[in-house]
């Protein structure tokens, strides 16, 4: 009812399982999939897992009434583009699917902080294999990514025009064989590249 009021959000398919939400994924080729992580036959994270798997173009947003670290963690590993609990305000949610749908990853307020703390954990690793084909220019980008900057804000930063950041960005995308921002600033985590409160 929400995303049907809205003349930009067209709802293509709505899928009763796991299951089904693969299957149609591939057949109805969305932008934007609103994927709940309790369903029945095969849950939304192993559901998200396999239509990334199957190199979809779609983009993913998770929904659920769990706020759990191990939800969080195992949707943004499975390929998810952002996470909101259900609790989200109408408008709140029209504007993510937006935000998602242009390529961007999205995560509410609350799950960003556990996400980084998570990353925290342990001492960082020392180095990363895959962190090692970037550019100099590239790790210094991705730190600023992790720092929550846009690309515009990137920009301004580095005394550089967007393009060239976008340019960038596609770059460090493509090295680390990542789909979107998010994922992107994982691998920095975990890499021990940035740290949360650095």
């Amino acid at each position: 009812m929400i995303l049907d009021s809205r003349d930009d959000v067209e709802v293509v398919g709505e899928a009763e399982n796991g299951l089904e939400a693969v299957a149609m994924a591939t057949e109805l080729t969305p932008d934007v999939i609103l994927m709940d992580v309790r369903m029945p036959k095969l849950d939304g994270v192993a559901a998200t897992r396999r239509i990334v798997a199957s190199a979809a173009a779609a983009r993913i947003l998770i929904l659920t009434t769990f706020d759990l670290d191990e939800v969080v963690y195992e949707a943004i590993r499975a390929g998810a583009s952002g996470f909101l609990l259900k609790d989200v305000q109408p408008v709140e949610l029209v504007d993510a699917i937006r935000v998602v749908a242009a390529g961007n990853a999205l995560l509410g307020t609350t799950v960003t902080k556990r996400l980084l703390d998570r990353f925290t954990d342990g001492a960082p690793q020392v180095s990363s294999p895959a962190l090692d084909g970037l550019t100099d220019r590239e790790r210094e980008i991705l730190v600023l990514m992790a720092g929550g900057l846009s690309n515009n804000e990137i920009a301004e930063r580095l005394v550089v025009g967007e393009t060239t950041v976008k340019t960038h960005v596609s770059s460090i995308l493509r090295k680390l064989g990542v789909r979107d921002r998010v994922q992107a600033v994982i691998v920095a985590y975990d890499a021990g590249l940035v740290r949360a409160g650095a």
